[in-house]
């Protein structure tokens, strides 16, 4: 037996590029930070966003075919409408010139009837030949056309002459109506000035009876007002007179008094009050000098305890400072402690780091040994 190279399988080996294809990109998407930690697929963001930008392209595109295919649609029936018009109206020259040259009256077989035209149209046919059918003039038709045109034009100048009469007396009866219709204007314009006259003598004299009226219940007001007035006068002096003869205005102090019985004092008018007697202000004088000397009291004991409690209040505030002082000594003393200690315990620190580096890890290591971690992507 011969070792043969033979040739490996295409599918198998492109179906293994591929898995080693989907392995690398799997694990540059695992192993890159930014994506793992923010969360963020940047090659899926950037496909959904070139879709996007196609689908808006062959939108726009597809509106931009739209809109050339419904200008060019537009255009073709602008054409179509301008042919058609142009076809009408060349039909319509054609016709018209067709009934110019091809379709005369002169040319009608009429035309000795309608334009006076004696032999307009001749007949090439034998008279022999000629049936019923064909005749254009008969016997006896011409006989006296004169004189019927002669009638006929006397009888269109009477109708006329009869018209004119019927017109002109359609017009005086007209112009008789309107002299009718005016004269009963001016009789209306004469009764309505009339009627206006008599409104305003009616009023004139309903004016003259209002003004009397009023002055009649002016003179009246003017009595009654004088009469009120003479009436409050005699009340003002009655009350002048009343106000001075009476208890209101005297010194009588019995006047403000109203005994009510039952041996309770009596009750005191607040509107007849003249005053307090010398007993009552006797009285009122020794109450209020009473009252002074209770308040002068009360304000001496007062500063009294006041004093007691700002001395008390200063040995407290002696006690709490002395209080403070100490307890600050005490804080200082313990955070010199600690300082002395932390330090100690730097130094300790550091003599075992430099344990650690310089006398037990003298070993850096190497980029492979890192690199034998996190091979595969299971």
């Amino acid at each position: 037996m011969y070792k043969v190279d033979l040739p490996l399988d295409q599918q198998k080996e492109k179906a293994l590029e591929a898995r080693r294809t989907a392995e690398r990109e799997r694990k540059a998407r695992i192993y890159n930070t930014r994506l793992r930690v923010m969360g963020l697929d940047l090659d899926a963001l950037n496909q959904q966003v070139q879709d996007k930008k196609c689908r808006q392209n062959r939108e726009k595109q597809r509106d931009q075919a739209f809109d050339t295919l419904r200008r060019y649609q537009d255009e073709i029936l602008l054409q179509q409408d301008y042919n058609e018009n142009e076809k009408r109206k060349a039909l319509h020259k054609d016709l018209t010139q067709h009934w110019t040259s091809q379709q005369r009256v002169e040319d009608s077989r009429d035309a000795d009837l309608k334009c006076d035209l004696k032999g307009a149209f001749k007949i090439t046919i034998p008279e022999a030949e000629l049936g019923p059918a064909s005749m254009q003039i008969f016997k006896g038709e011409g006989v006296g056309e004169e004189q019927m045109r002669r009638e006929q034009i006397k009888t269109t100048e009477k109708d006329l002459q009869a018209q004119m009469e019927d017109n002109k007396r359609r017009d005086m009866r007209a112009k008789h109506k309107e002299m009718l219709e005016n004269m009963e204007l001016v009789h209306q314009d004469l009764r309505g000035i009339q009627q206006a006259a008599l409104e305003e003598e009616r009023k004139k004299a309903a004016r003259a009876t209002l003004n009397s009226y009023n002055q009649a219940l002016a003179a009246e007001r003017a009595d009654a007002l004088q009469e009120r007035r003479r009436r409050e006068e005699r009340e003002n002096l009655a009350e002048m007179w009343h106000t001075g003869t009476s208890d209101m205005l005297t010194e009588c102090a019995e006047s403000a008094e109203r005994h009510v019985g039952g041996g309770r004092p009596p009750q005191v008018l607040p509107d007849r009050w003249k005053g307090m007697s010398p007993e009552q202000l006797s009285t009122f004088h020794r109450e209020r000098e009473q009252q002074r000397l209770e308040k002068q009291r009360q304000l001496e004991a007062e500063k009294i305890r006041n004093a007691a409690w700002d001395l008390q209040l200063l040995k407290l505030s002696k006690e709490a400072e002395e209080t403070e002082n100490r307890t600050a000594e005490l804080r200082r003393e313990r955070r010199i402690q600690t300082d002395q200690y932390n330090k100690q315990l730097a130094r300790e620190q550091q003599a075992h780091h430099d344990y650690l580096n310089k006398e037990l890890y003298t070993n850096k290591p190497t980029k492979d040994y890192f690199y034998q971690f996190n091979t595969g992507s299971r």
